[in-house]
């Protein structure tokens, strides 16, 4: 009951996960300071980190990972059915995520070499949008605590929600951090999406491009920013598919 006295109607939530390590639900989960408020708007449908009750009506489905089995696609187009708005939330649900570089790899090599003779079921790992629609995407990896909740809550309210334009690098200069290019490193925070508050330039770790391109990024420009630098292409092209995010860019340049 709120302080006017009178009951808010809560909205029904599902999160569900398919191929993925799960730290992005946990990563909601594990909000103690905002959760108990953050839930009181949420009637908690399906969420194994929260709860250990499954039910099958809802509103919102919140899904993490990537696929990379038949029965897999089958169970997403069964959410999909279900929920009035899909959520891809993470980088392998947005993207396929770092999944995506078992597709490298000759399929039953790699399965002889984990598993020997044992018969594992497997596909290459796609991104959820390959399979259905997807209303809204959260993406990171892990996704950020305060954007879920942000886009969540707007969700309920119906109010509109958008993810940052701009580049990692904007978050990055406003923290005074020495660019990491000028340190010989390849960082992709030229043209990564920021709201990620710039935490792994800031660790001085380069970007990886979790949370996918920004807003009209010039890849022209960064590839020749790499080069002048004298720095390796190569290298620019294993972070720029680790997370997959950029695969329309990579694919252009074959």
């Amino acid at each position: 009951m709120n302080h006017l006295g009178f009951e808010l109607e809560k909205i029904k939530i599902a999160s569900f996960d398919f191929t993925c390590c799960e730290g992005c639900q946990l990563q909601l989960a594990n909000r103690e300071s905002n959760l108990p408020d953050f839930l009181a708007l949420l009637d908690i449908r399906n969420f194994r980190e929260i709860s250990s009750e499954r039910l099958d009506d809802y509103d919102i489905a919140l899904v993490e990972g990537s696929i990379t089995r038949s029965d897999e696609i089958k169970r997403l187009k069964s959410i999909r059915e279900k929920a009035k708005v899909l959520v891809a939330f993470g980088a392998c649900a947005c993207f396929g995520g770092v999944n995506v570089l078992k597709n490298k790899f000759p399929q039953e090599e790699t399965i002889r070499t984990v598993y020997k003779d044992k018969l594992v079921e497997t596909m290459p790992a796609a991104k959820i949008s390959d399979f259905v629609t997807v209303d809204y995407s959260i993406p990171g990896c892990p996704v950020s605590k305060k954007e879920v909740e942000e886009v969540v809550v707007g969700l309920v309210t119906r109010s509109l929600v958008t993810l940052p334009k701009y580049p990692v690098c904007v978050e990055c200069k406003q923290r005074l951090n020495t660019c990491l290019f000028d340190l010989g490193e390849v960082c992709l925070g030229p043209i990564s999406r920021a709201g990620c508050d710039a935490v792994c330039p800031s660790g001085k770790t380069p970007c990886l491009g979790c949370r996918g391109p920004a807003d009209g990024i010039n890849y022209a420009s960064f590839t020749e920013l790499v080069r002048d630098k004298g720095l390796s292409l190569e290298e620019m092209r294993e972070k720029l598919a680790f997370y997959n995010g950029f695969e329309d860019y990579l694919s252009h340049e074959g």
